[in-house]
């Protein structure tokens, strides 16, 4: 059970971690977006070098038993330093790199402290699972483990409290990331507090290594889980949104292109269909395909339709952008039966196929949309306009 929820903890960091990869390729020097990577990238590698069938990999292969328990911990504490990195980031003021600088020295010394210890103790016995407490007590190795017990529940509680502390400041997607994020941290807390609860029992004799083996890696996993996704809410939210706003766009310009259909086949004026695009691709493409088939149309179009119907409209509600809309919506019903009318040409006087107005902004699309879904009424167009000659007519 141990080793599943190692490896699972493990592939959601390193997943939140390939999310974020690519915003640091495109900005490689920002600080705040390497001590986020750096924190996911170590956090995975403590939970995959913990697992239980990790740890006898390490030890056959080097042949040293329980090496797997210093690369451990020494990940744990770059972990620890890269956590407060990112803490020291958040905050900001004019000693960032100064204090960047300490915090990762002073991991630094910790990871050097494990060495020692560890090189100067006697661990022959191999524990895969229990060797925090089993060896509790072995001078050396007992120092070692206190070492980065410590400074592992130092750095989860600096985080949890700016974190927090942070989260009442800010609203919406930021908040809910740091108030994940806080959470995942007061989980690793617990993680740090069940080993030196289990650990200071084997130093008085008892034997609570339950607290070790059984609660520590479940809250270790869960903030391992909570981290990952309060890393992931900021970014991924604001996306989804902006995907959202975009399929709402695409849908609701639907009945404006179902009306320039017929024209938009019979010219060829409508680009391939992308496939497995994002929706702000697919509301691009129809954006696309409608200007072509209004560009086409503008040799019969209108003014003095559109100028009638404007000014109609708007005396009887009063509203600028739905008589913008009507008249667009007249013109482009006008222009779709002339331009499909057998031997129709385009007029030829001066000043005639002029566009009626400047070639409508997205925001004009839509309500021209909304007008031929039904939304609004759409007005009725002459068969025929003034000033449009047809062949075999005078």
């Amino acid at each position: 059970m141990n080793s599943l929820i190692n490896y699972l903890s493990c592939g959601a960091l390193w997943l939140g971690l390939a999310v974020k990869a690519p915003d640091l390729l495109r900005h490689r020097h920002d600080p705040y977006l390497r001590a986020i990577c750096a924190v996911l990238g170590l956090a995975g590698l403590c939970f995959l070098l913990g697992a239980p069938p990790t740890v006898g990999a390490v030890n056959r292969l080097s042949g040293v038993p329980n090496l797997a328990a210093p690369l451990t911990y020494a990940a744990i504490t770059g972990y620890c330093a890269a956590s407060q990195v990112l803490v020291v980031h958040w905050r900001g003021g004019p000693r960032v790199r100064r204090t960047a600088r300490r915090w990762t020295l002073a991991y630094a010394a910790v990871v050097l402290g494990i060495a020692v210890t560890f090189a100067l103790g006697d661990a022959p016995v191999e524990r895969r699972v229990d060797l925090d407490t089993y060896y509790a007590t072995t001078p050396f190795i007992g120092q070692m483990i206190l070492l980065y017990l410590l400074a592992h529940l130092t750095a989860v509680t600096v985080t949890t409290v700016s974190a927090l502390r942070w989260a009442r400041q800010v609203r919406g997607a930021l908040r809910a990331g740091l108030t994940l994020l806080g959470a995942g941290a007061l989980c690793g807390a617990g993680y740090s507090l069940a080993k030196l609860v289990a650990v200071s029992a084997r130093w008085s004799g008892r034997d609570w290594s339950a607290l070790d083996t059984a609660v520590s890696p479940v809250a270790a996993g869960l903030g391992a889980l909570l981290i990952v996704v309060g890393v992931l809410v900021p970014l991924v939210v604001p996306r989804v949104s902006e995907w959202r706003r975009a399929a709402r766009a695409y849908a609701r310009l639907g009945p404006l292109e179902r009306t320039l259909d017929d024209l938009l086949v019979r010219r060829a004026l409508r680009l391939p269909r992308p496939r497995f695009a994002s929706p702000a691709t697919l509301l691009m493409w129809r954006r696309t395909s409608i200007h072509n088939a209004l560009g086409h149309l503008d040799a019969y179009g209108d003014r003095d339709l559109y100028d009638r119907t404007l000014a109609d409209t708007l005396a009887a509600t009063g509203d600028p952008e739905l008589a913008g809309a009507r008249a667009w919506a007249a013109v482009i019903l006008d222009a779709l039966r002339q331009e499909a009318a057998p031997g129709t040409v385009p007029p030829r006087v001066p000043g005639a196929g002029r566009p009626p107005a400047p070639s409508p902004d997205p925001a004009t699309l839509a309500r021209i949309a909304d007008v031929f879904a039904g939304a609004e009424r759409a007005p009725a167009a002459s068969a025929v306009p003034r000033g449009r000659t047809t062949a075999g007519t005078a």
